[in-house]
């Protein structure tokens, strides 16, 4: 009895050892096909992503034109190596209307003199200035203009200037023509009679050595990053976004201002309490995609007025406005001929949008009255 009850008990062990390998193996296998069926549904995932990508599509240009180096829009092929031209236009209220600025790629904006209620003048950089029936009129230039068109390699075209413009004159990445403009019987004092006319500069190139075409201190890389016109900068979820409709300058002489227009997305500037409009262009306003301001510290030269901006710095404060959006930047400029470079909060290069640009120089002084809202 006892023998038959050990032979029952082995063959039950056999039993369940069988059963155990056989679950065992059961398991694996189970294992296995979840395995296949996961991997398989990871690729099926990744490949749906992939469908899902829209394909990049190699931008076709339009035939003989490419895109502007200032505002990222089509232009002739023909400008391609053209430098572009900085321009000192005078912004007294007698200067009024301006003509020409409404065809300027980017307007410079920034406080002239600490007299006269801290007046302003506009530097205005033009690529295709053939086009242009009229600009001006044309004022004199401070050495602070002499330290920012060297970052374009444009030619400064400007009537005089203070003796304090003569040392960087003797710059060789500078380029200049003064007084050499044509002057228009508009009833008004001479100082607000000048104006490039067509077949000035083409005058100022044959008499002189200055190059037409970009030279060895052109720039070695683009001045701005642009987004492109199908995906434009939506500045809305970055870092310290807030909406901007309106920007009032804390410059009292004209009390610039730009107000959002939503219509053509541009921001429209005034000053002198009224619309700035352009009679050499259908009096259209003076409309910019994109503005940028910088927050900047300067130095008086005497008692005169004169002054210089400190437009070499790093880390300084500023401004990027877009779209009815603005952000804090902050920007940096190390020498005449290297660009300004204007970054994020997390420290990356902006993008901007394509289009026209306004970049204004407010005192340090006077930041914290400037209003964006």
């Amino acid at each position: 009895m006892k023998k038959h009850v050990k032979w029952l008990l082995l063959a039950l062990s056999l039993v369940c050892l069988a059963g155990a390998a056989g679950c065992g193996s059961k398991q694996e296998e189970e294992a296995a096909a979840t395995d296949t069926f996961s991997t398989e549904d990871e690729i099926l995932a990744e490949e749906a992503e992939e469908a899902e990508e829209e394909p990049v599509e190699e931008e076709v240009a339009p035939e003989g034109m490419y895109r502007s180096e200032l505002t990222n829009e089509w232009i002739s092929e023909d400008l391609k190596d053209q430098r572009p031209l900085a321009v000192m236009v005078d912004n007294e209220k007698t200067a009024l209307p301006h003509y020409g600025l409404t065809q300027a790629d980017i307007v410079y904006e920034m406080m002239n003199s600490t007299k006269n209620a801290q007046i302003t003048r506009f530097m205005v950089m033009v690529k295709d200035y053939d086009s242009i029936d009229q600009l001006g009129s044309i004022r004199s230039v401070r050495p602070t203009n002499f330290m920012i068109a060297p970052e374009w390699n444009a030619i400064v075209c400007h009537d005089g200037g203070p003796f304090y413009i003569n040392s960087f004159l003797q710059n060789p990445y500078v380029d200049h023509f003064s007084g050499t403009f044509s002057r228009v019987d508009n009833g008004k004092p001479r100082e607000f009679t000048e104006y490039m006319l067509p077949g000035d500069m083409d005058k100022n190139f044959r008499n002189s050595s200055v190059d037409r075409n970009y030279n060895e201190y052109a720039p070695t890389e683009p001045h701005f990053e642009f987004a492109s016109e199908s995906n434009p900068v939506d500045l809305s979820s970055e870092f310290g976004s807030k909406a901007c409709t309106l920007v009032d300058l804390p410059f009292p002489h004209n009390e610039s201002e730009l107000n959002y227009d939503e219509a053509s997305g541009t921001y429209l500037y005034s000053e002198y309490g009224s619309a700035h409009v352009d009679p050499g262009n259908g009096n259209k306003q003076l409309a910019f995609k994109n503005v940028i301001l910088q927050k900047m510290s300067y130095n008086e030269l005497d008692s005169n007025g004169y002054m210089v901006w400190n437009c070499l710095a790093t880390g300084m404060d500023g401004y990027y406005i877009t779209n009815g959006q603005a952000i804090p930047i902050t920007w940096s400029k190390i020498s005449d001929t290297d660009r300004t470079i204007y970054y994020d909060m997390t420290g990356d290069e902006i993008t901007i949008n394509t289009g026209k640009t306004y970049i204004a120089f407010v005192a340090d002084e006077v930041w914290d009255q400037l209003v964006i809202e």
